[in-house]
């Protein structure tokens, strides 16, 4: 065996002819992650020149036209994502455009621009376009039609087929978890994957395929996902790439860097790195050397069946240079793969009292598959234990229709997946929360809550003890009508989001309520119903409850804050109304106002303002606010740094109210010490801690007798307390020394 692979190295350098005299120095018989390691060494040392986004000197500009050229007609440039020869009615699916009708800003639609192929807003951090590095690296910047690159968005890349649309697959990315991905077309998605890869393995952490694209990286030994090896396989290099490669090493040439894209000049590469399907060896000194697949395993068996989990052993197989590892399928799934001479693996995450089939196939250090082998059932076991019963109930938050039942979590032998909350016996809400906030309630009446607990087999806890809470009567507490109580205008991409709160002791309707933008401090457009069904998370939310906000986003958003507190996307539409997702497409030059029967009642920025005074910021409403604003006032805000989004569903008032509960309120020691804080309270009062992140850790009830909380499980730091008595609430901040 050893012989073999001796024989191998030695074929591998008797064709380095083959290869491109670029890699002379990199030693290409090595496989995975320290393969990984010697192509980034390379690409990074001889990245010679950093491109400028734009300038007068070599820029991306200059690079797109070069590399992007069209050999049929070197006055046009071959638009990415294009397919059709400039003779349909369509101009966004054109494959050539002229080189001088390159976007000049000024929004012409007939035009080109640099498609990020990384989008910067994907990056971790995001990726400035002004500052030289991986935004403005002209290996993943193509030309592109602008309406159509526009469309594409940040949208991750998803699957499909056909030329260049939405996916089939959604994702995380512009519009959150249920949009589409983005498919750039048969033609062109080798490419993306390829330059996705050569970011990764020139930038590292900053440009994960991961956060790219729709897809699974779990058999790669890094944040590589298997769209990308699956294009990179089935798309051939283009003579296109071919070219842009061999500019960009040649670095007498003006806009070039100076570098290849190791996976243009031989896709294999990928393959020796992260495995998957075998792509095309083009330099043929991997596939040629060794044609013959490891024999098939045999003597599959099954072991250790759970509930939830089966182990898989079989008897190793034999191999003319190595075998590399197995894969192990289940109903001709890939679902596992071990290394080298592991012979057993564990499948998890099986249903219960389900039936399922085992193959193993056996796979060489040249990626070659043996025959399945025989396949074998096991079904797990069956499940007929019920969860725990919910414990430790309370109720808070109470207005004149609603209020806050919170309980402990219950436990299961498999998974609890959530909580019925029954109202007075019936049926009220399923919630995979800890809480649940019950609405559409009577003023001034008591009614019983009870939890009961599911668990992913569907068996049902007992009831757990009934808990009373009794609604207010609603009596005004001195303030009437919502405002703006934060507003998100993130440095670039789409996380824009307008809160909007109810400080008042009572539900208000949103019914006639909407938000307007001032383009460009202009006039007044695109009038958006905050109580619009379409654009609702939940269709039934249509009023804010008190001491509770209301957010809207940008059907583009990407970040997790903002996407799991929405109450309303707007969507990008093509065409008017909510053109690109307007009024939320705010840009920092656009006054953002809060509308009542289409009266202005509330403005963040300054009315008839077109300069960017409110760009790459958030604005966070001081706690002492508690009225609309039609004349925007600074001082009424928290200025945060760009893209910060930690407070975005919540607000935090500190408001002097009649007969404030708070007016002898104590809390000591702080910083604690020890393992309890004290607390003096005139009334009863509900304690919510949270992080400093806003997870919420604990919730006790305290009174003049019961007047400490346990806090010996909690790590030192930081803490938020949100101690609410009635409708009246205030936040401290808590030090666990």
């Amino acid at each position: 065996m050893k012989k073999l692979l001796l024989l191998f190295v030695m074929t591998i350098w008797s064709v380095s002819f083959s290869q491109e005299t670029y890699y002379n120095d990199v030693n290409l018989t090595l496989t995975g992650i320290q393969l990984k390691n010697e192509l980034a060494t390379k690409i990074i040392a001889t990245h010679t020149r950093v491109l400028e986004y734009t300038s007068s000197g070599p820029d991306v500009w200059d690079a797109c036209r070069a590399t992007d050229e069209n050999p049929e007609n070197t006055n046009e440039v071959i638009l990415y994502y294009g397919w059709e020869n400039n003779t349909d009615q369509d101009i966004t699916n054109d494959r050539t455009r002229d080189k001088n009708l390159q976007d000049s800003g000024g929004g012409e639609s007939f035009v080109w621009n640099r498609e990020h192929v990384f989008p910067k807003s994907l990056a971790n951090p995001i990726l400035d376009t002004d500052t030289p590095g991986p935004s403005t690296d002209a290996h993943h910047l193509r030309a592109a039609d602008r309406t159509r690159n526009s469309t594409r968005n940040n949208r991750k890349y998803g699957r499909g087929s056909g030329n260049s649309d939405f996916s089939s697959d959604t994702s995380g990315g512009l519009g959150g978890s249920d949009t589409n991905a983005w498919y750039p077309g048969d033609e062109w998605k080798g490419d993306a994957a390829r330059m996705i890869m050569y970011m990764y393995v020139r930038y590292g952490d900053v440009c994960l395929p991961s956060a790219v694209g729709v897809g699974s990286g779990e058999f790669t030994p890094d944040d590589m996902i298997d769209l990308f090896l699956t294009w990179n396989a089935e798309d051939p290099v283009s003579a296109i790439e071919i070219a842009r490669n061999t500019y960009h090493e040649n670095s007498s040439n003006y806009s070039a860097q100076g570098n290849r894209n190791p996976f243009i000049d031989n896709p294999y590469l990928a393959t020796r790195i992260w495995g998957g399907t075998s792509a095309e060896d083009r330099w043929g000194i991997y596939t040629s050397s060794d044609t013959e697949a490891p024999t098939t395993p045999t003597n599959v068996s099954l072991s250790n069946i759970t509930l939830t989990s089966i182990a898989v052993s079989w008897t190793a197989s034999t191999d003319n240079v190595e075998v590399s590892g197995y894969n192990v399928y289940v109903n001709d799934v890939l679902t596992a793969q071990t290394s080298n001479s592991i012979t057993n693996a564990t499948i998890a995450n099986l249903n219960t009292n389900t039936t399922y089939s085992f193959t193993v196939i056996a796979r060489d250090i040249i990626n070659n598959l043996s025959s399945a082998s025989d396949a074998v059932n096991g079904t797990t076991l069956q499940d007929t234990e019920a969860p725990t019963i919910p414990t430790n109930l309370i109720i808070s938050n109470a207005s004149d229709s609603s209020f806050k039942v919170s309980w402990s979590a219950s436990s299961d032998n498999n998974a609890v997946t959530g909580y019925d909350v029954y109202v007075d016996g019936s049926l009220n809400a399923f919630t995979t929360d800890l809480f649940y906030t019950i609405t559409g309630l009577n003023a001034s009446t008591t009614y019983t809550a009870q939890i009961v607990a599911k668990d992913v087999d569907n068996n049902n806890s007992e009831k757990s003890v009934a808990v009373n809470g009794t609604t207010t009567d609603g009596s005004s507490n001195g303030v009437t009508e919502l405002f703006i109580s934060e507003y998100i205008e993130p440095n670039g991409g789409n996380n824009k989001a307008i809160e909007i709160v109810n400080l008042s002791s009572a539900t208000i309707s949103l019914v006639g309520y909407s938000i307007q933008k001032q383009s460009n401090g202009g006039s007044w457009v695109d009038d958006l119903p905050l109580d619009k069904t379409e654009f609702l998370v939940n269709p039934d939310v249509k009023s804010i409850i008190p001491n509770d906000v209301f957010v809207i986003i940008h059907s583009g958003a990407a970040e997790k804050e903002l996407i799991d507190n929405a109450d309303l996307k707007v969507p990008s539409n093509s065409n008017p109304p909510y053109l690109y997702a307007s009024p939320m497409s705010f840009n920092g030059n656009d006054p953002v106002g809060l509308f009542k029967n289409g009266v202005l009642i509330d403005i963040i920025g300054q009315e008839n303002n077109s300069s960017d005074h409110i760009k790459d910021a958030t604005y966070r409403r001081k706690g002492t606010i508690s009225v609309p604003n039609t004349t925007f006032t600074l001082n009424e805000w928290d200025v945060l740094a760009e893209n910060t989004f930690d407070g975005i569903g919540k607000h935090t008032s500190t408001l002097s109210t009649k007969n404030n509960a708070f007016e002898a309120f104590k809390m000591f020691p702080n910083p604690a010490n020890g393992d309890r804080v004290y607390f003096s309270v005139t009334e009863d009062a509900t304690i919510q801690i949270y992080t400093v992140l806003g997870k919420l850790v604990q919730t006790s009830k305290v009174t003049k007798s019961k007047n400490s909380v346990d806090i010996s499980k909690f790590a030192t730091g930081m803490y938020l307390l949100k101690i609410n008595s009635d409708t009246q609430f205030i936040t401290k901040k808590l030090i666990k020394n």
